[in-house]
């Protein structure tokens, strides 16, 4: 619904609903001088003459739009019945059933006041078709603008590959966090040597995430480490596997090589890779 306020005492109170021009019965009960329900009940008693081209009732949504832009409709926003709106034929009409001298002669400046208001729109359709174009093209650059910036996003945020060099321990734990937070539905580590820490960083994944570690021993207290893991966070189930020299990283469908421990994340040179033509089934499949 498009709702347009004009600038003269009686072009404000027309507005664009549904395409088409009217007025609210509040705002023509005000200029005929009677009571909003005195001029209701007038139209009741003769509506044959009011078909829906003359007068329509508004629909909640129109109404709270209306006491939206119009603050003197605020006391109105709470009422259970919605105003009528009448077209131009409608006000004409209401002139021959309200019978007096004053909406005679109000009716004849409201006419006046639609015509001059229809003038303005054509001689100035030009204008509102350039705007109306110009309104597409806009929605159309920020839909791409908004396809680049989160292309840019995406790629700024987790990079493919890379090497972290001793020292990085924040640069390298927090690219590994990013990482396990990416996961929607599991992640599988394979590195022979893991402690409490790597327990920690793989409680960071999302809630639903299913996460299994492969490892070389587990200790006594690494089991007890996880049962304590376990007891308070997401269960992550930990098997023993000794047949992988490397470490990998499986999140969701993707396979990461990883050169280091995730425990000793930083504390000597290692590099990572994403390994684009290994698919993570044929891997987990291995195992």
């Amino acid at each position: 619904m498009d709702l347009i306020e004009r600038d003269l005492k009686i072009d404000e109170r027309i507005y664009s609903v549904r395409g088409r021009q009217v007025m609210i019965d509040r705002d023509l009960a005000e200029l005929y001088g009677v009571e909003t329900k005195a001029l209701n009940q007038a139209v009741k008693r003769n509506i044959e003459r009011f078909p829906p081209s003359f007068m329509f009732r508004l629909k909640q949504e129109e109404f709270m739009e209306l006491v939206t832009i119009c603050d003197r409709f605020e006391k109105l926003k709470h009422s259970s019945n919605m105003p009528h709106a009448f077209t131009e034929q409608g006000v004409a009409m209401l002139s021959s059933v309200l019978r007096s001298p004053t909406a005679v002669s109000v009716s004849i400046r409201i006419m006046e006041s639609f015509v001059k208001l229809r003038q303005f729109m054509m001689k100035n359709s030009y204008m509102f078709q350039r705007m109306d174009i110009l309104e597409m093209r806009l929605a159309e650059t920020e839909s791409k603008v908004g396809s680049i910036m989160k292309m840019i996003d995406n790629d700024k945020r987790i990079p493919q590959q890379g090497i972290f060099f001793d020292g990085q321990i924040y640069d390298a734990y927090s690219f590994v966090a990013e990482l396990i937070r990416k996961a929607t539905k599991r992640i599988v580590l394979i590195d022979n040597y893991i402690d409490d820490t790597v327990l920690t960083l793989l409680s960071k994944r999302a809630a639903g995430v299913e996460a299994t570690i492969y490892t070389g021993k587990i200790s006594k207290q690494l089991q007890l480490d996880i049962d304590r893991h376990n007891a308070q966070y997401s269960p992550i189930e930990v098997r023993t596997f000794s047949k992988a020299h490397d470490r990998f990283l499986i999140i969701d469908d993707e396979v990461y090589l990883i050169g280091a421990s995730i425990k000793d994340l930083g504390m000597k040179w290692f590099g990572f890779t994403l390994m684009e033509n290994t698919r993570a089934e044929y891997l987990i499949g291995r195992l």
